[in-house]
């Protein structure tokens, strides 16, 4: 008979038998002291995993489930049938959860690419290079991130797409890009220069006889430099369509009002590569504990090594792109929508739709995804459903797959009747 039983049994008899209180105190009442004490700890531990601030509010998988759920709840217990009801939980994770994964984990190789024509610059690259005719999506990250915003959505993607090749850059001032800071120029047209250049010398570094097919992703910032490069057409035939993460003109130009508010309620500095993973996961700017391990270490960078003090700084001061914020989204809805090739736009809410891409949806000018139980980065919280949509927008679009009617010529020539 199991505790509980027991303790359910002898509650009964108790009641049916009032006689038998004065049994247990003359044995001694050792039945029940065991039961108090099991019943104590029980108690405490419930109040410790709710209340303490050392339980991080995230748990070592990286489920869609764990994902979305908010740090209100992290004290809830819901028992399942595979779980022991009285079970101890497992309580906080190991700090293994808090350590970097390498970027080797999710592409096949990182490119460094010099600029001919200017001995200073000097693109940075991960690569995992596309497997016969398939597609290769060229990603630009946001603001203040890195190519390895991509790279849990990069292994969603081969994992749908095997032959898919995926491109994720960094930006000048941001990753390991190495390239003047002063003057620091980040303007959309210098940004959207940089990655087609990018593409362009990665196609020589790789000796491929012609650009694969290419499918351009852009998260915030970057999905005004991915739309700006397909509204010039210097990728021609090649660019099949783009898609643009979390931004549209409206909504971005009124939170740059509070976006020197956002930084300065930002930690200055971190005392490990953790503390700031750590952050990350807490304050729900990434709601994936994965995506932060793998991102996070390419922001920040490293200063009094050695000193007795550890510290890891912002790697890009965003303060110092304010000159530059409103030239990003400026025009976006209008480029966007006149820019050809296949477009898409997935967003966290509806709330950010401008009058413009609203008419646009319904006119049914681009494909539109909403995913409200994501933050801000779409591609990090949710890679697996970004991956799927990401998927299923190349495939609609792809050109090899349609089959065209012969031409009158042709048949004319077979001796066919038209």
């Amino acid at each position: 008979m199991s505790d509980l039983q027991r303790r359910w049994a002898k509650a009964k008899l108790k009641a049916a038998m009032p006689g038998l209180n004065e049994l247990d105190e003359e044995a001694g009442g050792g039945g029940d002291e065991s039961d108090s004490g099991t019943t104590t700890r029980s108690l405490s531990y419930s109040i410790t995993s709710e209340n303490s601030s050392d339980a991080p509010p995230f748990p070592d998988d990286d489920s869609s489930s764990a994902s979305s759920s908010s740090v209100s709840s992290t004290g809830t217990v819901i028992p399942s049938p595979a779980r022991a009801l009285f079970a101890r939980p497992l309580g906080i994770p190991s700090a293994r959860t808090l350590d970097p994964i390498p970027w080797t984990t999710y592409f096949e190789r990182e490119l460094l690419l010099p600029s001919p024509a200017d001995p200073t610059l000097t693109y940075h690259t991960y690569l995992t290079s596309p497997v016969g005719k398939g597609p290769l999506f060229v990603t630009h990250h946001g603001a203040g991130s890195s190519g390895l915003s991509f790279a849990v959505l990069s292994s969603e993607i081969r994992k749908r797409l095997p032959t898919a090749g995926i491109l994720s850059p960094d930006a000048r001032g941001h990753g390991s890009t190495v390239a003047p800071e002063d003057p620091l120029d980040l303007s959309l047209p210098v940004l959207s220069e940089d990655l087609y250049q990018t593409i362009m010398f990665t196609k020589e570094a790789m000796k491929w006889p012609e650009l694969p097919p290419v499918i351009l992703v852009g998260h915030s910032l970057g999905g005004a430099v991915v739309t700006d490069l397909a509204s010039s057409g210097k990728l021609g035939a090649s660019l099949l369509g783009y898609a643009v993460l979390d931004v549209v003109e409206g909504s971005a130009m009124d939170a740059l009002t509070s976006m020197q508010t956002y930084l300065s309620t930002r930690p200055v500095r971190f005392g490990s590569l953790r503390e700031g993973i750590d952050w990350h996961v807490r304050s729900r700017t990434l709601r994936s504990a994965v995506a932060a391990r793998t991102s996070v270490p390419a922001l920040l960078v490293q200063q009094g090594q050695g000193q007795g003090e550890e510290s890891w700084r912002w790697r890009t001061d965003l303060a110092r792109t304010q000159p530059f914020w409103e030239g990003w989204f400026v025009g976006l809805s209008k480029k966007f929508l006149e820019a050809k090739g296949g477009k898409m736009l997935l967003l966290a809410g509806t709330d950010r739709l401008d009058t413009e891409l609203t008419i646009g949806q319904m006119q049914g000018k681009y494909a539109l995804q909403v995913f409200p139980e994501a933050g801000h980065f779409i591609h990090e919280d949710l890679p697996e459903k970004t991956a799927i949509a990401l998927v299923d927008f190349y495939r609609r679009n792809d050109r090899s797959a349609l089959v065209l009617p012969p031409k009158v010529s042709e048949l004319l020539a077979q001796g066919k009747k038209v």
